[in-house]
């Protein structure tokens, strides 16, 4: 498992503490694409599955995270909720670093990233791509959430991403 905090292009990265929950809640809303939950979600993230988060910072400054977890039924796997990054720190790479320290962070037994990403999100799809390729990794894509599932309308079918298996450390 790699250590953190590491730094990396002028960013520190590293596990969240408690108090984080509520700065990822408020980076959402500056990055107005993500769908923003209840504060009480990333309050979670950041005690129970920190070592599943990844916050990066600059200047003390929170600039971006990725949440994520390990799913009960496939320990092998870091599952990613959401990746954000911050107006000020686009187009340098943050969210690619953030989940290529994410997979570092991990114990080697963790082989496999997945994520759910909507057809019409080029971006995330290709930032999930960049990963497969900077590690040499399959991906594969396969149905993951129809829109059925969603209460309400409107909310677009969710593919699922199987990026792995990843290079054991």
């Amino acid at each position: 498992m790699g250590r953190l905090p590491v730094s990396r292009n002028g960013f520190e990265f590293d596990h969240p503490a408690l108090t984080e929950g509520r700065e990822i809640w408020a980076l959402i809303e500056e990055i107005g694409t993500l769908e923003r939950n209840t504060p009480y979600a990333y309050l979670l993230f950041a005690r129970y599955f920190r070592e599943t988060v990844i916050v990066a910072r600059r200047d003390g400054r929170l600039q971006g995270f990725v949440l994520g977890f390990r799913p009960p039924d496939q320990p092998d796997t870091v599952f990613v909720w959401q990746v954000g990054v911050a107006p000020s720190a686009r187009g340098k790479g943050l969210g690619r670093l953030l989940l290529d320290v994410l997979i570092e962070a991990q114990p080697a037994d963790v082989r496999f990233m997945e994520a759910t990403v909507t057809p019409e999100n080029a971006a995330s799809e290709a930032l999930f791509r960049s990963i497969g390729t900077l590690h040499g990794a399959n991906v594969a894509v396969s149905d993951g959430f129809g829109p059925d599932l969603f209460p309400g309308s409107g909310h677009e079918r969710e593919r699922l991403f199987r990026i792995g298996p990843f290079a054991a450390a």
